[in-house]
């Protein structure tokens, strides 16, 4: 009862993953990546072992095509699950257990995977593949979004969505984005915006950690020093 938008940037590496669902939190249960590594999202009847284990074989140089073949294999209960896989080379395979019956499936191409389960229809998952194709030049975590958008304006799953999440890496090993909503009666629109108010210091929070707190000030310091002199 999910639909979800994985992907690579094939300009700066970074990767991520927007989604949302009926079910509270779905931020926490989903999404799995490690920066330079790999996306495995898990959902449908979600396990979220699966996450850890699949983001563990690719960090040991596993092919995402062998990763979800070993995910597969390890669980039991597949024909439940629906799962993709995004290695650091921007290879993406995703795998609908039979189990779901309503309109799942998922759209996959080099670096991106557009897929859900309990749909209303395929195009929910076509609009999102439609969406991030237009919207080339955006940052990733805005073409996501944009994307997730557009999954939800076609239809969405059945029974309408309570909550989303965005969650992008870089380089480091802490997010680019995490922004969550996890209970919300329009929760893709209450991400965006939650996204709107931050972005503009999302740079700032990502850089900060390693810099110096008192050459690089508060927020506002920050904000200020951006701003284009008069």
């Amino acid at each position: 009862m999910t639909f979800a938008i994985a992907a690579r940037c094939e300009s700066t590496g970074r990767l991520g993953v927007a989604l949302s669902t009926r079910p509270v939190g779905v931020g926490a249960r989903c999404p799995f990546i490690a920066p330079n590594i790999g996306i495995v999202v898990t959902m449908a009847y979600t396990d979220p072992r699966l996450g850890p284990l699949g983001i563990g074989l690719l960090r040991a140089g596993y092919s995402s095509a062998k990763v979800l073949a070993e995910i597969a294999a390890s669980d039991p209960n597949i024909e439940y699950r629906q799962i993709c896989v995004i290695d650091r080379d921007g290879n993406a395979v995703a795998r609908t257990g039979k189990q779901n019956t309503v309109w799942s499936g998922a759209i996959t191409q080099p670096n991106l995977v557009a897929m859900g389960n309990n749909l209303t229809s395929e195009k929910t998952a076509t609009s999102m593949h439609e969406a991030w194709k237009g919207n080339q030049g955006l940052p990733l975590e805005e073409r996501l979004l944009g994307a997730l958008e557009a999954g939800r304006d076609a239809g969405g799953q059945n029974g309408g969505q309570r909550s989303s999440a965005l969650l992008v890496y870089a380089s480091d090993v802490h997010p680019y984005v995490d922004l969550r909503v996890d209970l919300h009666v329009e929760p893709i629109g209450e991400l965006r915006r939650v996204y709107e108010e931050s972005k503009s210091l999302i740079p700032y929070y990502y850089q900060r950690p390693g810099r110096n707190p008192g050459e690089f000030g508060r927020e506002q310091d920050w904000l200020d020093r951006q701003r284009p002199a008069a």
